[in-house]
């Protein structure tokens, strides 16, 4: 018997974290369009992976009693409807890495078209839920992302 196979995670496109999703009937409410809530639920599961991606263990470090990121805010919006067995590609990308707080820019999108955008700041808690500095190589990493501040080619910011 083969082993199963790993859960999609997406992948870093340079700065960019794509995720895609396909929309079951599940997702969908009486009209047949996703349901709002779903898009929150698809940008947290591309959050997540992005992280994963890049090497940030979030399990270990709550196992550990460091803490973990909690969403402090987030302003969201609506603008097409996505419908049953729609392709939907999650874009994730870091605006800004602070000492505690990291803030992200989700899209869903199916090709071209936008469906949702969402602006996001994460902040990292302790098991206490009291805010307190990410892990230093957590922010490194998610430092490299935010585009202003990615080294170039030659390794300079």
């Amino acid at each position: 018997m083969a082993p199963p196979p790993d859960p999609a995670s997406g992948l870093l496109d340079g700065p960019v974290h794509r995720y895609a999703v396909r929309v079951y009937y599940e997702d969908t409410d009486l009209s047949g369009v996703v349901y709002h809530a779903n898009y929150l639920r698809w940008f947290e599961r591309a959050r997540s992976d992005m992280l994963r991606l890049l090497g940030i263990d979030q399990r270990a470090a709550v196992d550990a009693g460091d803490g973990t990121y909690a969403v402090a805010d987030m302003t969201i919006g609506f603008r097409a409807p996505a419908r049953l067995d729609d392709v939907v590609v999650i874009e994730t990308t870091a605006e800004e890495a602070g000492a505690a707080t990291v803030r992200l820019r989700q899209r869903a999108l199916r090709g071209p078209a936008l469906l949702c955008d969402a602006e996001v700041r994460v902040g990292f808690v302790g098991p206490d839920l009291r805010p307190r500095r990410q892990p230093a190589a957590w922010r490194v990493a998610i430092t490299a992302l935010v585009p202003a501040l990615a080294p170039d080619a030659e390794g300079h910011r």
